[in-house]
């Protein structure tokens, strides 16, 4: 029931997405586009309050209530920044506005953005955490509990997995093509020409 629950609320999070930007870059509606927008928190409740309820009636808890977990983690650390990145890209596309600047490709600039991205992973864990901390405390510590300890370890080692790889881009930033050709050849593939 979980996991339908899971892809059902991951289903509607891409759905109330393309709704809302249509509404509001298509039919130029800009309150109704804001309400289908705020409608995807909703989504995170229902799937939050029916794993709860599935523990209290006395289910066991299992890699489903997990992946439940870490799912409610991950909208919470990448939800907002994945609706503004798709925001502007809708707004580039269908409104003509400029288009939306790309992450940057080399030096500093580049292991700075790597750095946030890691600290949005880092938030998405720490919810998963104490969802799942919360869910072991609430059915007792125990055997039963054994699914949930390996979701909480899953977490951390996509902590430590993301930020070894934006470490390396601080250790050994990308330096830029050298030369006017390879300037050039980076301006077109920037491009798409």
């Amino acid at each position: 029931m979980i996991v339908g629950l899971v892809i059902t609320c991951e289903v509607a999070f891409w759905l109330l997405l393309a709704a809302g930007l249509a509404v509001r870059y298509l039919l130029k509606r800009r309150r109704t586009s804001v309400a289908l927008l705020l409608c995807e928190p909703l989504l995170e409740v229902v799937l939050f309050v029916a794993t709860a309820v599935d523990l209290e009636r006395g289910a066991r808890p299992s890699w489903e209530h997990g992946l439940a977990a870490l799912y409610l983690g991950f909208t919470v650390g990448y939800g907002r920044h994945t609706i503004r990145l798709l925001d502007g890209r809708a707004a580039h596309r269908l409104a003509g506005a400029p288009r939306p600047a790309k992450p940057p490709r080399y030096g500093l600039a580049r292991a700075r953005h790597e750095g946030r991205l890691w600290l949005r992973t880092l938030l998405a864990a720490a919810v998963a955490l104490a969802l799942l901390q919360t869910a072991i405390e609430y059915v007792g510590e125990g055997t039963a509990t054994g699914p949930l300890r390996s979701w909480q370890w899953a977490a951390l080692r996509i902590v430590a997995i993301h930020g070894v790889i934006a470490l390396t881009y601080l250790l050994w930033p990308r330096k830029p093509p050298a030369g006017p050709a390879a300037r050039e050849r980076e301006g077109r593939t920037l491009t798409g020409r």
